[in-house]
């Protein structure tokens, strides 16, 4: 991926954002499984800010408003005020989803590898997984779970940067709900791994996790999607540089610009 693009909005767009973000923590939205917490509006919001931001601005977004959410938050999560690591990972993925380009590898102009974050998200978070005694007899869930989530995350990476560069309206509905879907599973990896560690939930929960939090998941991609594609149409009509089109848009003008410089010369 291009340095250029990791932070891409101004740093009073990002604290408006995680502001948001923070907000979204006050609306609860339904009990998680076996943990006594509950899921809140901000899991709507962190993949976005990846997709809106870029992977680093969306998780600098993410981590503010999920530390600050703690803080405001009527229910504590699970984490504690460590759960912004989750809400951090989440935008992290879906940014890299979202501005990624197929190949997943590819090699830079010095020679060194470039590999899509996402991938290495999702590596990690199956090992942590496994580290774990209970995890280990329970290798159903990341072939299911993790297993929908790459898969969404492949699919996004070859075709999201196109389609959110794009102008077809629908199209843009299904990559923004690829790009949060994958996200999400990515934030959860993170998450799992901590619930082993911290609450070590017996097999049977986590066989009725394996089912539900892909649903779970797919709810949030898809109020993430009825939210997303708008706001990206909309910001970027008011002139604050969202997802990937307002890379594009300021490398046309940067191409415009050296074309006059030269014309001048």
């Amino acid at each position: 991926m291009n340095s250029k693009k990791y932070i891409t909005a101004h740093p009073a767009v990002i604290a408006v954002w995680a502001a948001v973000v923070a907000a979204g923590y006050l609306i609860p939205a339904f009990p998680i499984l076996g943990t006594g917490a509950n899921f809140t509006f901000a899991n709507v919001l962190n993949p976005l800010s990846g997709i809106l931001f870029g992977p680093i601005g969306g998780a600098l977004c993410s981590a503010i408003g999920g530390f600050i959410g703690f803080f405001i938050a009527p229910i504590k999560p699970m984490m504690g005020p460590w759960g912004f690591i989750i809400a951090m990972t989440t935008a992290f993925t879906a940014g890299c989803i979202a501005w990624g380009r197929w190949p997943l590898i590819s090699v830079s102009n010095n020679g060194s590898f470039i590999i899509n974050g996402g991938i290495i998200v999702y590596i990690i978070g199956t090992i942590l997984w496994f580290t774990q005694e209970i995890g280990r007899s329970v290798i159903f869930l990341p072939i299911i779970f993790y297993g929908l989530g790459f898969t969404a995350m492949i699919t996004g990476i070859i075709f999201s940067y196109k389609i959110l560069t794009g102008k077809n309206y629908f199209l843009k509905m299904a990559a923004v709900w690829l790009c949060s879907f994958g996200g999400l599973i990515g934030g959860a990896t993170v998450g799992n791994f901590f619930s082993l560690v911290l609450i070590r939930q017996p097999k049977e929960v986590w066989a009725v996790i394996t089912v539900l939090a892909p649903i779970e998941r797919a709810v949030f991609a898809l109020a993430a999607m009825l939210i997303g594609v708008p706001l990206l149409k909309g910001l970027n009509k008011m002139g604050i540089t969202a997802g990937p089109q307002s890379e594009l848009a300021e490398n046309i003008q940067s191409n415009n610009f050296q074309a006059e410089k030269n014309h001048e010369d």
